[in-house]
């Protein structure tokens, strides 16, 4: 009777320890989330995205909150592999680099291309400069260990610098002012990171 309790608990278990179970989890939210946004549960579920958690909506603390430990998170991933992995030499960072620029340049290319008589669609030739950084690595970590690190490695070096490039652009050319408060308040968030 004790073994039959506790099996439930070990299979959770073993899903979750799983090198795919992260891959397979975001997966199933997207899919869930694109069914509900397309069902009659529409109203509730976008109601529910912007209703107000303290002074954000749940949707900015998704966006702006979440994202934010995301992006900390492999971003000190990769600087450990940037220290002593597989991008500590700078012929081993010139590749990943290479390959974001080309990730950003030619799906701009070809959206301005494919919308070069539309001047109102033209203005959003920054979109598509931008990977989505968490399917990517969730598409990796379901094929688990058949995938060298390197590989890995190489394709998370390269969405990360694809999505840095993508905010450069949009600060750069999408930006209607410059506020110093937070960009002292980012220098000094990077100066207790260092």
């Amino acid at each position: 009777m004790k073994d039959e309790m506790q099996r439930p608990r070990s299979i959770l278990r073993e899903f979750l320890d799983g090198e795919a179970a992260g891959g397979i989890i975001l997966m199933a939210a997207a899919a869930l989330a694109l069914i509900v946004a397309n069902s009659p549960l529409s109203e509730t579920y976008f109601a529910v995205l912007h209703a107000y958690l303290g002074p954000l909506s749940v949707s900015h603390w998704i966006n702006d909150g979440l994202m934010a430990v995301f992006f900390l998170l492999v971003g000190l991933e990769i600087k450990r592999e940037m220290l002593d992995g597989q991008l500590s030499t700078w012929p081993r960072r010139v590749l990943p680099g290479i390959a974001a620029a080309g990730g950003m340049l030619v799906p701009a290319l070809v959206y301005v291309l494919i919308n070069r008589d539309n001047q109102a669609a033209l203005s959003g030739w920054a979109i598509p400069t931008a990977t989505d950084i968490a399917f990517a690595l969730g598409v990796l970590s379901l094929l688990g260990s058949r995938v060298p690190a390197s590989l890995k490695v190489f394709l998370t070096a390269l969405a990360i610098i694809d999505d840095l490039g993508a905010v450069i652009i949009i600060a750069l050319f999408y930006t209607s002012g410059l506020s110093l408060a937070y960009l002292a308040a980012a220098f000094a968030a990077i100066a207790v990171l260092i």
